[in-house]
């Protein structure tokens, strides 16, 4: 009776995972399956409007795209450093895993700054998410730009606090902590960077108590995992980059 309650008991007793992949992979695919449905319907809502109003604006000129193509080089980069990093890890060097990284969000942090300075330029210019100066017949453009354009940005930010905990972990949060606090302190109340800058104060808080409660040393499954999110946040820009960019190109007379 005992020995049966031992085999029942042992490793071999478990039915294996679901396509031969851990559940922690799998957590992160249905993640990102319920994620592609959000960005889904924005892009669909955007797409719609786009079509179904002759008088949609086109405020993006030579140095806004020249802007957005730089991005976009930003992303695909730290594509290319994540999977440089994801090979690291699986061949076990955790020096360059970690410097990897660190340069996936390097890129990633200029594509935020970079982003929030359009930001800046077109509330600049008047545009808020119920107005916007080119065209006032089509007040949604605003609106949906910000949503589209924000979540995505928010994603980004996310992703590069996820790295810098798998990459650095506990030495990670000091370092978020100083970022927050020299953006904060040194941008004007109504500015972009000093309204979004939350999210990260926001991303400390939850990093430090994943951190303090289960800490562990990232493996290459957790690397992989990560680049899983990385590259899907790559993927859903280039889908707004030609929708939301190039084809409200503002032409030159």
């Amino acid at each position: 009776m005992a020995d049966a309650a031992v085999a029942h008991g042992s490793a071999e007793a478990y039915e294996p995972s679901l396509f031969g992949t851990y559940s922690k992979k799998i957590g992160m695919w249905l993640f990102l399956l319920s994620d592609t449905l959000t960005f889904g319907a924005l892009l669909f809502a955007y797409s719609y409007g786009r079509i179904s109003n002759p008088d949609w604006p086109t405020p993006f000129h030579k140095e806004s795209i020249t802007n957005a193509t730089v991005m976009t080089g930003c992303l695909l980069s730290s594509s290319l450093t994540m999977v440089l990093a994801v090979l690291a890890a699986r061949r076990g060097d955790k020096s360059w895993t970690r410097n990897w990284i660190l340069l996936t969000m390097l890129f990633g942090s200029g594509f935020i700054v970079l982003h929030a300075l359009e930001w800046t330029k077109l509330i600049g210019e008047g545009m808020t998410p119920f107005k916007n100066p080119w065209a006032a017949t089509v007040p949604q453009f605003g609106g949906t730009f910000f949503t589209l354009t924000g979540m995505h940005m928010l994603h980004v930010t996310i992703g590069v606090i996820y790295l810098g905990v798998v990459a650095l972990r506990k030495a990670f949060l000091p370092i978020l902590l100083v970022i927050w606090g020299i953006v904060f302190f040194s941008t004007p109340a109504d500015n972009v960077f000093h309204i979004g800058v939350h999210a990260l104060l926001i991303g400390l808080v939850i990093a430090a108590v994943i951190l303090f409660l289960k800490p562990k040393d990232y493996d290459a499954h957790d690397v992989e995992i990560a680049g899983l999110y990385w590259h899907f946040v790559d993927l859903v820009w280039m889908f707004i980059f030609p929708l939301v960019y190039l084809m409200s190109t503002r032409v030159q007379g």
